[in-house]
C-alpha cells in the first residue's frame, strides 16, 4: 500500500514538474519574442518553432533513426546482422503471409469504406431525419476497436452442428435457417482475413461519411443549379459535378483510411490473436518484438511498416497541392 501511495505521489509531482517546465520554456519563449519586437518576422517564426523541433527531433527523429539502426541487429540488439531480418520478412513463409493479408487490407478497405461513406452521404443528403441516421452510420467510429471486435465475433460464432444446440453466430444462424451447415468461419484463409476487414470497413464508412457530407454540401448552389438547367442526369451529376468538387476531401478519406489500416492492430489481434493465417505487419511486429522478444526482427517490421506508409503521405501531399493549383 506504501509502494503505491510513493508511486501515485511520484507520478503526480513529475507531472506537477512537466506542467511548471512547460510554463517556463512557453514563458522564456514569449519574453524572448518580445525582445524581438520590429525585427525579423523570419527571427520570431524560427524562435517559435524551435521548441517544435527540438520535440519532433527527440520525440520522433532520434526514435526513428534509432528504429532503423536496431532492425540491423539481433533479436537481442547485441550483434549486427546486416539485412538478415528483412531478408527473413521476403523469404519466410508466414511473413510472405503476413505480407499478403496487409496487402489485402490497404487495397480493399479505405476504397471499399470511402465507396460506402460516400453511398451514405448521398442517401442521406438533404433526407429526412438526417441528423439521426448520420449519428447511427457515425456509431461504430465511437467505439474502440476492441469493442467493435467483440461485437462482430457474435456475429461470425460458431457451434457445433447439432440440433439441440442454436447457433449465437448471426451469419451461421442465416446459414442453417436456409438448410446449411455452421461454418467455421475464422479458420478459413483467405476468407477470414476478408471478414477482418469488413470489421474496419464497418468502422471507418462512419468517418468518411462526415467527410464527404460536408463536402457535398460545400458544393456551390449555381454550379447545380446550372447543371441541372442543362438537363445532367443524376448519374452525370454525380460524376461531373459532384465528383470533381470533393475530390480534395476523397484523397484525404482515402489516405486516412489507409494509414489507419496499415496500423490495424486491435482487430486482429482481439479477432483471432493472429492466428489461422491472419496476421498483418502491426500485429506481427507486436508478436515479435512484445511476446517473443525477439527486437530486432521487430524493429525490422517497423521500419517495413513506415516505408509502405511514405507512398501514401507523398500520394496525398501532391493531390492536396493539384488541387490547390
Amino acid at each position: 500500500m506504501f509502494t503505491t501511495a510513493s508511486t501515485t505521489s511520484d507520478k503526480l509531482l513529475q507531472m506537477v514538474a512537466a506542467i511548471l517546465l512547460f510554463a517556463a520554456i512557453i514563458g522564456l519563449i514569449l519574453f524572448i519574442a518580445s525582445r524581438f519586437t520590429g525585427k525579423s518576422d523570419r527571427a520570431v517564426a524560427a524562435l517559435y518553432l524551435a521548441p517544435v523541433v527540438v520535440m519532433l527531433s527527440v520525440g520522433l527523429l532520434y526514435p526513428g533513426l534509432r528504429t532503423v539502426y536496431q532492425s540491423f541487429l539481433d533479436a537481442s540488439l547485441q550483434n549486427f546482422v546486416g539485412f538478415d531480418n528483412y531478408q527473413r520478412i521476403i523469404e519466410d513463409p508466414e511473413q510472405r503471409l503476413v505480407l499478403r493479408n496487409t496487402f489485402f487490407w490497404v487495397l480493399v478497405t479505405p476504397f471499399a469504406a470511402t465507396g460506402i461513406g460516400l453511398l451514405y452521404a448521398i442517401l442521406v443528403d438533404k433526407a429526412r431525419g438526417e441528423a439521426f441516421a448520420k449519428a447511427l452510420i457515425f456509431l461504430p467510429m465511437s467505439i474502440s476497436g476492441v469493442a467493435a471486435t467483440v461485437i462482430w465475433k457474435f456475429m461470425y460464432e460458431y457451434r457445433p452442428d447439432q440440433s439441440n444446440i442454436k447457433q449465437i453466430g448471426v451469419i451461421n444462424q442465416i446459414i442453417v435457417l436456409f438448410g446449411g451447415k455452421p461454418q467455421q468461419l475464422l479458420i478459413d484463409s483467405p476468407l477470414n482475413t476478408f471478414l477482418l476487414i469488413a470489421i474496419m470497413i464497418w468502422i471507418q464508412a462512419g468517418f468518411a461519411m462526415t467527410v464527404l457530407s460536408a463536402a457535398i454540401k460545400a458544393i456551390p448552389d449555381d454550379i447545380v443549379e446550372a447543371a441541372r438547367l442543362d438537363g445532367v442526369t443524376p448519374w452525370g451529376m454525380f460524376r461531373f459535378v459532384t465528383v470533381p468538387a470533393i475530390r480534395p476531401a476523397l484523397v484525404v478519406v482515402l489516405t486516412t483510411i489507409a494509414i489507419g489500416t496499415l496500423k490495424v492492430f486491435d482487430i486482429v489481434q482481439t479477432m483471432t490473436g493472429g492466428r489461422f493465417d491472419t496476421s498483418v505487419i502491426a500485429n506481427e511486429f507486436y508478436s515479435q518484438a512484445i511476446r517473443t522478444g525477439d527486437r530486432g526482427f521487430g524493429a525490422a517490421l517497423a521500419v517495413v511498416l513506415f516505408v509502405l506508409v511514405i507512398p501514401i503521405v507523398v500520394y496525398n501531399i501532391r493531390q492536396l497541392r493539384r488541387s490547390e493549383a
